[in-house]
């Protein structure tokens, strides 16, 4: 029950960071990870979808009748990120768990440094596409991180975010908005995957999901009338802070991670051979 209490904390702290910033799973998924130790990484991975589509639904709804979306580029890119992402979740399903939790601590730490050193962009809207290339890049974006999401998913907001601004040229409340959209569809599809091979803790997962809308519409309404400066600084302290606690519980007991880590690339490149 105590475990429960802490991930619906951290549920809700998701919602908030995921719906302003992008990177709610940065959170969410670590937090999964130390308080259900002995559940298995498929079942976490669902569980995690299940909170996690709950609260960008409800900051979308909140963006969609706020801010004016591009639905030429984002629905070609909707579409494509929801195939991509079940391929990413039947990748996910197989995989040796001693190789994917380092993996996942190595991610994490990378996108937390991107996140630190980024500079704020995105406060013009001028996009800089023609139409053609629009929905173009959209089905490119969206395949990719549409498979990345299903295969791993913390971050995938922020990184949607940051293309649809460098890549797209919309300024940050679109961007957010445009990202939503396509999150939504790639949580959706991996939750159907997951919860058809019975991947979904529902006893965790339903609280986790009721605190992660509170916390997306405490987030979203952040966003639209203060800005994300304080929320980013309150991102890195939070993400920081289970970084650490997640690289002690993974290597804090002797490496024994890393070690089978390292014994599974040789087994595979042992196969290659």
């Amino acid at each position: 029950m105590e475990n429960i209490l802490y991930l619906c904390f951290f549920a809700f702290m998701a919602g908030f960071i995921d719906s302003v910033v992008g990177g709610g799973g940065l959170i969410q998924l670590p937090a999964l990870l130390v308080f259900l130790p002995g559940a298995p990484l498929p079942a976490i991975f669902g569980t995690g979808k299940f909170a996690g589509i709950a609260g960008t639904t409800a900051a979308m709804v909140k963006y969609v009748r706020t801010v004016r979306i591009n639905y030429l580029a984002i629905l070609p890119a909707a579409g494509a990120a929801f195939a991509f992402s079940f391929l990413g979740a039947r990748a996910l399903s197989h995989l040796d768990a001693s190789l994917l939790k380092p993996l996942i601590l190595l991610l994490l730490i990378l996108v937390a440094v991107y996140t630190f050193i980024k500079k704020d962009f995105g406060s013009l809207h001028a996009p800089k596409l023609t139409e053609q290339k629009e929905r173009l890049y959209g089905l490119l974006v969206g395949a990719s991180i549409g498979f990345y999401d299903g295969f791993f998913g913390p971050g995938t907001g922020s990184f949607l975010i940051f293309v649809f601004i460098g890549l797209f040229g919309f300024n940050f409340l679109a961007a957010s908005a445009a990202a939503k959209v396509v999150n939504v569809a790639t949580n959706l599809s991996a939750l159907l995957y997951f919860g058809y091979k019975g991947y979904i803790m529902y006893e965790v997962a339903i609280p986790m999901a009721v605190c992660s809308v509170i916390g997306s519409q405490l987030g979203t309404r952040t966003a639209l009338k203060r800005g994300v400066g304080f929320v980013r600084v309150l991102f890195l302290v939070v993400v920081s802070g289970i970084i650490l606690k997640f690289a002690y519980d993974t290597y804090g007991t002797g490496g024994s991670e890393f070690t089978q880590l390292a014994t599974s690339v040789q087994r595979w490149f042992g196969k290659k051979g």
